[in-house]
C-alpha cells in the first residue's frame, strides 16, 4: 500500500508550485481543489496520469493533516480511495466515512498519553502576538494550529513552544504560514499500519515533507521526501527514505513516478493487492 501526505507532497497551491524557467516550458496543470469558488490546489497532468496508474497497481491511501471537511474538497485523479487518513491519524475514513472503532482507539490513546487540547490551546493564545497572528483554529477537537505572518514571527517563539509542548506530549510543526500543535500519540503511521493490517499489505511506501510526516516515513518499508519543506530544511534523513533533489510540483511528479515503478514491478511479479 501507498500512504502519502497531500499538501506540498502530491498537491500544490499556486504559491508552492515552485515553477522556474520560461513560462512556455512550464508543465500543464490540473486543478484538484476548489475553495470558495477559487482554484486552490494543483497537480501536473503527468502527475495526474501517474496517480491513476498508482491507484490501479496499489492500495493508495491519502494521509493528511487536513480535517475531513478539508480533505473532502480534494478531487484526486483516478478512483476514490477506499481508505484515507485525516486529521493526522485522528480519523480513518473507509469509503468516505470515519471508522468509529478507530476513532475510539485514538481517543483512548490521547486521554492517556498527553496534555489536553484545552491546555495547549490556552498556551498558544496566551503567547501569540496579534501583530503576527492571523488566525487560530482547532481541528476536529484533536489539535490546534495558527496561521501567522512568517516575516513578523519572532525567531525563538517556535523553539520555545516546541520545548513547552514536548514536555506535555505534543509535537510542534511549522509548515509555511501554519504552526501546528499536535498530540504525540496522534500519528499517521498508526493509521497506516491499521490499513496495512486490514488489506494484508506486505510492502508499504510513504511520502511526506513535514515533521508530522516523519513517523509515517519511518514506519514504511520505503519512503520519499521532496527537496523542499520542513524535513528538507532540517536535512532530515533516515534509512529507507530517499531525499529527492526536486522541489515544488516537480517533486510531486518524481515521488509518484518512483512509487508507480515499485508498485507496477510488484504487480508484475503477481502480487497486486499487497503491491504498495
Amino acid at each position: 500500500m501507498v500512504a502519502s501526505d497531500l499538501d506540498r507532497t502530491l498537491i500544490y497551491s499556486a504559491a508552492s508550485l515552485g515553477l522556474t524557467g520560461p513560462d512556455a516550458a512550464a508543465p500543464r496543470l490540473l486543478c484538484v481543489e476548489v475553495y470558495e469558488h477559487r482554484p486552490l490546489s494543483y497537480v501536473t497532468e503527468t502527475a495526474a496520469e501517474l496517480l491513476a496508474r498508482l491507484a490501479r497497481a496499489a492500495v493508495f491511501v491519502p494521509a493528511t493533516t487536513r480535517t475531513r471537511e478539508q480533505y473532502g474538497r480534494v478531487r484526486l485523479p483516478g478512483p476514490a480511495p477506499e481508505f484515507a487518513i485525516c486529521a493526522n491519524g485522528g480519523h480513518l475514513l473507509v469509503d468516505g466515512v470515519s471508522d468509529p472503532v478507530w476513532r475510539a482507539a485514538v481517543a483512548e490513546r490521547l486521554a492517556a498519553g498527553c496534555a489536553p487540547l484545552a491546555e495547549v490551546r490556552a498556551r498558544l493564545l496566551a503567547t501569540a502576538d496579534p501583530a503576527w497572528l492571523l488566525k487560530e483554529r482547532t481541528a476536529e477537537d484533536l489539535f490546534a494550529y495558527l496561521v501567522v505572518d512568517r516575516e513578523r514571527l519572532p525567531g525563538g517563539w517556535v523553539a520555545e513552544l516546541t520545548e513547552w509542548a514536548g514536555e506535555r506530549g505534543w509535537t510542534v510543526s511549522l509548515q509555511g504560514r501554519k504552526i501546528y500543535a499536535v498530540p504525540r500519540p496522534l500519528t499517521k503511521s498508526a493509521a497506516m499500519r491499521e490499513v496495512a493490517r486490514r488489506t494484508g499489505a506486505q510492502l508499504t511506501l510513504a511520502a511526506g515533507d513535514s515533521l508530522l510526516d516523519a513517523d509515517l516515513l519511518l514506519a514504511a518499508d520505503r519512503g520519499w521526501r521532496p527537496g523542499h519543506g520542513e524535513l528538507a530544511d532540517g536535512d532530515w534523513n533516515a534509512p529507507g527514505v530517499t531525499a529527492l533533489a526536486e522541489r515544488g510540483v516537480a517533486a510531486g511528479e518524481e515521488i509518484l513516478r518512483r512509487m508507480v515503478t515499485v508498485a507496477e514491478d510488484r504487480m508484475g511479479a503477481g502480487d497486486v493487492r499487497t503491491a504498495v
